[in-house]
């Protein structure tokens, strides 16, 4: 890297020495860490250009060892919104901290688009938190290759319409069970949730009632990754 101009989502920030800050940023190109000099002082250059939950046109050059170095840094788009719901904003600061930590292992740029989508979603105040948090974590375990199966359960049957399921910890999928509360409708749900973008599953109206079995699954699936 020599320099590199990209949009950037930042991960983490950590106050180094009397004003400056080590900067994770996530990126279509990948994670990179960077220093950005002198930000904490009041008038840096670059102190709008890297708030938390937004998009921002950066660019970076390179620094000793695998530390870039932030040179310039606009705010593209602040989603604000996320700070006037406490929930909201927990949920961020979660994701924020689940991907830093799963791009380490992963370091896939399909974080950023994931991240990117979330965020806006958290954005959209009207949008029930829980279709933002399902979509993520259903994702967030396929990035990380441990895709929920939504087409066959864990002996590897077609998931039946008319029959019902329960998920399995142990199995990490669906098993066949009368007594079980996943139905066709949580299932055809999830597979909608996984192959599409976050702007259109959050048009799907009629879910009140799949919703909260969805998002107890799809949590309890990434949980354990």
């Amino acid at each position: 890297m020599s320099t590199q101009r990209t949009s950037a989502i930042v991960l983490r920030r950590t106050n180094y020495g009397e004003a400056d800050r080590i900067l994770q940023l996530l990126t279509p190109l990948g994670k990179f860490s960077v220093i950005a000099k002198g930000v904490r002082r009041e008038k840096s250059r670059l102190a709008g250009g890297i708030e938390l939950f937004a998009i921002s046109d950066i660019v970076i050059t390179s620094g000793k060892g695998d530390l870039g170095i932030l040179t310039s840094a606009r705010l593209d788009d602040f989603y604000h919104h996320i700070l006037e719901d406490y929930d909201r904003m927990q949920f961020a600061y979660e994701v924020l901290k689940q991907v830093n930590r799963a791009s380490e292992m992963v370091n896939e740029p399909e974080w950023f688009d994931v991240l990117l989508e979330v965020l806006a979603g958290l954005d959209a105040i009207t949008l029930d938190l829980r279709i933002v948090q399902t979509w993520f974590y259903l994702r967030y375990a396929a990035l990380l290759g441990h895709e929920l199966s939504v087409w066959r359960d864990v002996s590897g049957d077609e998931l039946l319409a008319n029959e019902t399921y329960r998920y399995d910890e142990g199995e990490k999928g669906f098993l066949q069970s009368k007594n079980g509360d996943i139905t066709e409708g949580h299932i055809k749900y999830l597979r909608l949730v996984s192959q599409k973008p976050l702007k259109i599953i959050a048009q799907i109206g009629g879910v009140e009632l799949i919703l909260p079995s969805c998002l107890a699954i799809t949590r309890q699936h990434a949980a354990i990754y």
